[in-house]
């Protein structure tokens, strides 16, 4: 079994919510284990995010057996007023191609490159 990070410590630019969210976007069949060890958090803080998700529409599931196959809702809008009209969708295009991206060039960071 994969150990489980150490958490991080610190402020970060996400929430916890836009991570786990990110991570069903990856894998709509993805085990709460699996997420919590992906985004650093225990398992009950993934099971709260998910049902907060849930609650406002975000995210619904569907039980298969002993698995869970999520559907996230694209058309949503963010709750922040800040970003008032953007939607799920657009959040999670930005950061599941920036995990891919990730992925597929280790050594390539967006902080190596020079903006200008």
């Amino acid at each position: 079994m994969d150990e489980v990070p150490e958490p991080h410590t610190g402020w970060t630019f996400l929430t916890n919510h836009a991570r786990v969210l990110s991570a069903i976007a990856d894998n709509h069949n993805a085990r709460i284990r699996d997420i919590a060890a992906h985004c650093r958090l225990t398992e009950r803080a993934v099971q709260k995010i998910i049902s907060d998700l849930e609650r406002d529409g975000y995210l619904s599931h569907v039980r298969e057996g002993r698995t869970n196959t999520y559907q996230i809702d694209p058309s949503k809008v963010l709750r922040h007023p800040a970003e008032a009209g953007l939607t799920v969708a657009s959040l999670l295009s930005w950061l599941v191609r920036d995990e891919a991206e990730r992925k597929t060039a280790p050594d390539s960071h967006p902080r190596s490159q020079n903006p200008s």
